[in-house]
């Protein structure tokens, strides 16, 4: 039998199992996995001698500005997933704030219209939850193959193209304001019908609200005021209400991006309880903490906010006992004049796609995790999620083959300047890194290696 690639000496990480065997690709999928050699020619051979080959990773949380009436000067898709791509990334589910917005079945086909020529790497979509607005909307998005369900707690939506509202206030014209939890309450009843996850952007509108303009009225621009306006109780109180609904309709909650450390405690508790609830963090939580503010300004403002080091503390507590199922990027970039404004006025999303890796396996290096964690938090536990098990985020006979080899000893600095998505901005200039992945195969080929982009984009739609 002749073979698409062939994977030779590499020591395959599973998150319960690491072995070293040689992996033949046929026709987009895993045929074989042995220590042999087996007869046949190859179009690709790879000798991943001293090296680790992981199931390629996964990015459930991205926002790549993209749509056909997206800030393409921000980023689009073809710079968003060629960085993901060399961060190592096989597959990316995008946010449902692109515009056109994905809040019926007409604007998902129109994404994916669109970005389809752009992609590097496989993709999903997430629906968008406007309450009763597209209630109407969830089940035939879900027919037509969304991944999941989303909520943006905390913000207004503007009508016209269901883009977010980061400075609401009461009266204004032509937009949906902040749910109430009769609206949450339906959005939960109906995504529960479709048996898809929900996700939740949890931030209290109200209290923050309350809480900025007390903040302003004393003229206080420092992190610590900023802080003060978010607090860890408007994420807190969120998650807890929608555990409430999750539990009371049976819906799939999945919590996005944790900042806040007490809800590590409070999610582990409503799993004791049998409340259907999952959680991710980013690597700004676990890398950075208030103190990061003098040196890097509003290039680490996002939302929720990245805290203080006992809510970091515990996020890693929370990623090493298994309470954290997983670790995405959240990748929203914005240009640098927008983000050297003051802190107040700076839009808020970090560019992260193409570092979350490296500086994950910096911690690999230093002990705080091993590779089979990584394999479980960069990819085979958003597969299982999200349905995508054991197409994505494993290396199984039959399985596609997505794979991220990794290169755990070689050093470096990032460089913001050298990064694929079109900002060249990074909070993590500069810094020490140790282990980076080298090649990253998609359905087995070859798509990016040694931080280059190879032969054209070539992902697929993924219908769920």
């Amino acid at each position: 039998m002749d073979w698409d690639h062939v994977i030779l000496n590499g020591t395959i990480i599973a998150p319960n199992d690491t072995s070293q065997a040689n992996i033949y690709v046929k026709d987009g999928k895993i045929a074989a996995i042995t220590n042999e050699r087996l007869p046949g020619k190859a179009i690709e051979t790879t000798d991943a001698a001293g090296k680790f080959v992981l199931p390629g990773f996964i990015e459930t949380h991205s926002h790549s500005r993209d749509g056909k009436n997206g800030p393409h000067h921000k980023e689009d898709f073809a710079h968003a997933t060629a960085a993901g791509a060399v961060g190592g990334f096989t597959t990316l589910f995008e946010m449902p704030n692109c515009n056109p917005a994905i809040i019926n079945v007409e604007n998902l086909n129109s994404f994916i219209e669109c970005v389809t020529p752009k992609a590097y790497i496989d993709f999903c979509a997430w629906g968008m939850c406007l309450g009763a607005a597209n209630l109407d909307q969830i089940l035939p998005l879900s027919q037509a193959g969304v991944v999941a369900f989303k909520i943006f707690e905390g913000y207004a939506i503007r009508k016209n193209d269901s883009q977010l509202i980061y400075q609401y206030e009461p009266g204004m014209d032509d937009i949906y304001p902040p749910l109430d939890d009769g609206n949450l309450y339906k959005i939960f009843r109906e995504v529960g019908k479709t048996g898809k996850v929900l996700g939740l952007h949890a931030e209290n509108f109200y209290l923050i609200r309350a809480l900025t303009e007390e903040m302003k009225s004393r003229g206080d621009h420092s992190y610590g005021a900023f802080l003060d306006s978010r607090p860890a109780s408007s994420e807190l109180s969120i998650i807890q209400t929608s555990m409430l609904f999750s539990q009371a309709t049976g819906t799939k909650l999945h919590v996005c991006h944790l900042a806040a450390g007490e809800g590590v405690e409070i999610i582990r508790h409503a799993r004791q309880q049998h409340i259907p609830v999952t959680v991710e963090t980013c690597p700004h939580y676990l890398e950075l903490t208030d103190k990061d503010f003098p040196a890097i300004g509003s290039f680490m403002k996002c939302y929720p906010l990245v805290r203080r080091q006992a809510d970091q503390d515990a996020l890693w507590q929370g990623v090493q006992n298994g309470t954290i199922d997983f670790i995405c990027s959240d990748h929203a970039p914005h240009t640098i004049e927008e983000k050297q404004m003051d802190l107040w006025d700076a839009p808020a999303g970090i560019t992260n796609i193409e570092t979350i890796a490296p500086l994950l396996l910096t911690r690999v290096n230093a002990g705080q995790l091993s590779l089979n964690q990584l394999a479980a938090l960069l990819s085979a536990n958003q597969a299982k999620i999200f349905g995508l098990y054991p197409q994505k985020g494993a290396i199984q006979i039959g399985s596609d083959a997505d794979l991220v080899i990794i290169d755990i000893h070689k050093e470096y600095q990032i460089d913001q300047a050298k990064i694929h998505s079109k900002i060249k901005a990074s909070p993590y200039h500069g810094r020490k890194v140790q282990g980076k992945p080298i090649q990253t195969i998609l359905r087995g080929k070859t798509i990016a290696k040694n931080d280059e982009i190879m032969g054209n984009p070539e992902g697929k739609f993924i219908r769920m």
